[in-house]
């Protein structure tokens, strides 16, 4: 197969490969630019970025601004040709905050999920910036067309993220469990028939880009095949010598087995899928008692959540023990790589799809 470079807006994309966007601490500066470098999208996650400035237990939103600011800056210095974007949670706490940062620092792209970005195009209006929402079905699609054509402001590209996705996920748990969920090929068709009728009107090309359970070349020729654009990776990035996470978060995808993959419940409120350890083995014994809430999550009730994700999610990326998101295959990573050996592979496989 032929590898199609990826177009979104006036950027043109040499691999139209995206990094997904993890946090907490996963995916900063380092991982990004190296991506970026590569000829993909490098993505930093925004939330809780600041976890490792000094005053982020006291000032934590000045904390998670400054760091904001100073990672897409590194970034832009270590990739200045190279395309960067954000990703921000809709469930975060002073969502509108983070955005406008972003847009300060002349981000090329903000991508957005864990709920519907519905004020999106309002925040980011007179930005050159690029804004790409991330859906689960085309329901969810069709909701963010019709009120974003209010906006006077479409998609530039829509994530379309499936069941075998990392982190939280936006399906019901008991189709989950149940492995009811569509496939990411018929969501992926289905939000491009959504999205047709738009370009069609406005005259705008509106990639459709397809997430969740994408590991290798195959899986990319697979899914393009299938109608879409590009393709979102996050799970595969872990285990890469640039990945800003600590080598212990990284071994315990390539240590990982099928048995160890696991769904919980989050605090955020949705499903997420985890690499099994003894941090969950604690919260399904009861409440973890929590120290300290930084009141992060709109979703989150701290007088009933089971334990502070945050904290989770700070402790693994550190080495301590924690909460390990993944998708679905992780356990198929067995080598920690650099960015440019994985993204050579990616390309070579693609070539003999």
């Amino acid at each position: 197969m032929n590898i199609p470079k990826l177009k979104i807006g006036d950027l043109n994309i040499k691999l139209p490969i995206i990094q997904g966007g993890m946090g907490i601490g996963v995916s900063k500066a380092n991982l990004a630019s190296a991506v970026a470098n590569e000829g993909g999208i490098g993505v930093i996650s925004g939330v809780q970025i600041g976890y490792a400035e000094p005053d982020f237990l006291t000032n934590t939103l000045e904390a998670n601004v400054r760091a904001l600011k100073k990672e897409i800056k590194k970034a832009r210095k270590l990739s200045p040709k190279g395309i960067i974007g954000v990703n921000l949670m809709v469930a975060m706490t002073n969502y509108k905050e983070y955005v406008k940062t972003a847009i300060n620092e002349k981000i090329d792209i903000i991508i957005s999920g864990a709920g519907l970005p519905m004020e999106l195009p309002k925040i980011v209006k007179g930005s050159p910036t690029k804004i790409i929402p991330i859906v689960s079905s085309s329901k969810a699609a069709r909701i963010i067309l019709k009120q974003w054509e209010k906006c006077n402001r479409l998609p530039d590209a829509i994530i379309v993220e499936g069941a075998k996705a990392g982190g939280h996920l936006g399906f019901k748990a008991k189709d989950l469990i149940s492995n009811t969920c569509k496939s990411l090929e018929e969501i992926v068709k289905n939000v491009i028939g959504m999205v047709s009728p738009y370009e069609e009107k406005y005259n705008k090309n509106i990639p459709v880009i397809a997430a969740g359970g994408i590991i290798d070349g195959n899986d990319i020729g697979k899914i393009l095949s299938a109608g879409a654009q590009g393709v979102q990776m996050g799970t595969r990035f872990v285990a890469t010598e640039e990945c800003d996470a600590c080598d212990s978060f990284k071994e315990a995808y390539i240590n990982s087995t099928k048995d160890d993959i696991c769904l919980i419940k989050s605090p955020v409120g949705l499903p997420g899928r985890a690499i099994n350890n003894n941090f969950i083995c604690k919260t399904q014994k009861g409440k973890i008692p929590i120290k300290k809430c930084f009141a992060c999550l709109h979703t989150c009730n701290p007088g009933e959540t089971p334990y502070c994700i945050s904290e989770a999610l700070i402790n693994s990326v550190q080495g301590r023990e924690g909460l390990v998101f993944s998708g679905s295959r992780a356990n198929e990573i067995k080598d920690i790589i650099s960015v440019k050996e994985l993204m050579d592979k990616l390309k070579n496989e693609i070539d003999m799809y």
